[in-house]
């Protein structure tokens, strides 16, 4: 039966596949635990919400008695960092940049389920990071790589481009040996995190992530940030891109995740007139549609404003009156960074007063205070 799942896992396009036990990872309720009572989940409720469910997969499915994990490569064709130097340019994450895998890999979960069931006469449930499974340390425990200082999967035959899913069954599978850690005493991926997300190796603080500030995060992103960000748009791969292990990896080569080329470095310019109808048109099918057009926009005005280009300063104020103040905020901001004081001020005068969201308000005071024109009132 194992011989056959693999076989047909190759078949579905599936890198690798591993099996592990529901109880294969006797600490994770503790790790979890005291993640959670850290706060460093941030604004993501939903972590804690079913924390019982995810820091135990029997208590999810009390009929588990094995777990498939299996990984997709969706290794990028160039290195993402050589991106962060085009200021103009937005910066998508790899995995990002293709059709949303959730999509494709459940589907190919569900085909290989249902093969396991006709096969073995099996019960399946399947999951893609849509149920609360700690797919990491399940995939470490199964060998399929081991979590690193970055807390992302690392495999010694595909480096961290690995996309993971689930199959939790009631077949009794023989189990494959975990892996060991192999980071060593390398640094790169907690040196490199332009936030400092990192308080320790294998700590990974999510209020301080670019990839969750970006996507997972709702409202404005806090000022001490927004430098850091630079041009990412949508999620970072910096402590990915920096792995030595990567010298393994491979391109992906799978048509249905193949990378879209109008995702590799969209000019800023465009990005900025999205309007809602565009945004929907633009990133149909993709992870990036799911965060919506606003908080899109905050980060694409977030990386105009870091651009330094004044050039680019328009297409920050024709969102001065955009109908979501999330993004009138990020507006005034950019305005801010590109604009000479005079220009500010009459950006203000003509747009600012009268201004009534307490957010996009504040953010008027903060870039007329930089341009060394405060406003002595605002309504």
């Amino acid at each position: 039966m194992r011989r056959l799942v693999e076989a047909r896992a190759r078949h579905l396009g599936f890198e690798a596949l591993r099996v592990t036990r529901p109880d294969a990872v006797p600490d994770l309720p503790g790790r979890l635990g005291a993640w959670l009572e850290a706060g460093a989940h941030g604004t993501m409720a939903w972590m804690a919400e079913r924390a019982d469910q995810r820091a135990a997969p029997t208590t999810l499915w009390p009929g588990v008695r094995s777990i498939i994990m299996l990984a997709t490569n969706y290794g990028p064709e160039s290195d993402p960092l050589d991106l962060l130097l085009r200021k103009d340019r937005g910066a998508i994450a790899a995995y990002a940049q293709r059709r949303d895998y959730h999509d494709v890999v459940k589907g190919r979960l569900k085909e290989l389920g249902g093969y396991l069931s006709a096969k073995g006469d099996a019960r399946v449930k399947v999951f893609c990071d849509t149920a609360p499974v700690m797919e990491k340390p399940l995939a470490q425990a199964a060998g399929l790589g081991w979590q690193g200082k970055h807390t992302v999967l690392l495999s010694r035959a595909h480096g961290n481009w690995l996309l993971l899913g689930a199959i939790f069954t009631s077949a009794e599978l023989e189990p494959d040996p975990p892996e060991a850690d192999h980071c060593g005493s390398c640094r790169a991926c907690l040196d490199i995190c332009p936030t400092d997300a990192f308080p320790a190796p294998y700590r990974l603080d999510a209020r301080r992530c670019i990839s969750y500030l970006t996507i997972e995060h709702a409202s404005p992103i806090a000022a001490e940030f927004r430098g850091r960000i630079g041009n990412r748009v949508f999620g970072c791969d910096d402590c990915l891109a920096v792995c030595p292990w990567n010298k393994f990896s491979q391109v992906a080569r799978d048509a249905r995740m193949a990378a879209r080329a109008e995702f590799d470095a969209p000019p800023l310019s465009d990005l900025a007139g999205l309007d809602e109808a565009a945004f929907r048109g633009r990133f149909a099918g993709t992870p990036i549609k799911r965060t919506g057009r606003d908080r899109f926009l905050r980060n694409v005005l977030i990386a105009v404003g870091n651009s330094g280009d004044p050039a680019l300063a328009p297409s920050a104020e024709r969102n001065l009156i955009d109908a979501a103040p999330l993004v009138r905020g990020m507006a005034v901001w950019a305005c801010g960074q590109l604009l000479e004081a005079r220009a500010c001020r009459a950006l203000y005068e003509r747009h600012g007063i009268g201004e009534t969201d307490p957010h996009v308000r504040a953010e008027w005071r903060a870039a007329l205070d930089r341009s060394g024109t405060p406003a002595e009132t605002l309504p």
